[in-house]
């Protein structure tokens, strides 16, 4: 009988913690989450005809909200300062160098996220941008040179499609996302290349704040 009521009271004792787990991952699992992340950029500047393979290293930094629709799905928006562009190396007759082309915008992606695991979820969604400056430096044999863009030879606001695949931890997150830009960069006339559209690859980590 004593028997009996010891296995009776691991029981209940086992159920109410197996309740209590499961209760605490469904709130988890529908609790907004809040949170900062950050990361490297490798950008170029793609036209139909041309996707030139030299990469711009910049960086990307913001904050960001999860908010579940469901346990598998959830809307996440953002906004971060992200750097874009392009870079350029050449050897020529008369000089050898790198010219580096930077642009520097406000990002706000909204994307749909896809949990695949607890912990696994790919993502997808549109983002618009606006660009607040830029400049152009040029390090060569012969000379090095900065200089700042006119902004007025630039269509201000860019935006284009996100998608990434990403790591949820309790704290942590991370991943890899690549950014598609269906906007022009440049106003017509402009520029020689006035078709030229963003293309930024990046990888990030993300703190979780609640």
């Amino acid at each position: 009988m004593k028997k009996s009521k010891q296995l009776t009271l691991a029981t209940f004792l086992l159920t109410c913690f197996a309740f209590n787990a499961s209760n605490a991952q469904d709130i988890k699992s529908t609790t907004p989450a809040f949170g900062f992340k950050g990361g490297l950029n490798f950008s170029n500047m793609y036209t139909d005809n041309v996707d030139d393979n030299n990469m711009l290293t910049g960086f990307n930094a913001g904050l960001y909200a999860k908010f579940p629709i469901t346990n598998s799905v959830s809307i996440q928006p953002e906004i971060s300062y992200t750097t874009k562009g392009a870079e350029l190396t050449y050897n020529n007759a008369f000089a050898n160098g790198t010219a580096q082309f930077k642009i520097n915008y406000i990002e706000v992606p909204v994307l749909l996220v896809f949990n695949l695991t607890d912990a696994l979820n790919i993502h997808a969604g549109p983002y618009a941008a606006y660009m607040v400056s830029g400049k152009t430096t040029n390090d060569s044999n012969l000379f090095t040179s900065e200089t700042r863009l006119d902004t007025n030879d630039f269509k201000r606001f860019d935006a284009g499609l996100s998608g990434g695949v990403g790591v949820d931890l309790e704290i942590v997150n991370f991943g890899v996302r690549y950014n598609y830009g269906l906007t022009k960069v440049f106003k017509e006339g402009s520029f020689a290349d006035s078709d030229a559209k963003n293309s930024v690859f990046n990888v990030y980590v993300g703190l979780r704040l609640n």
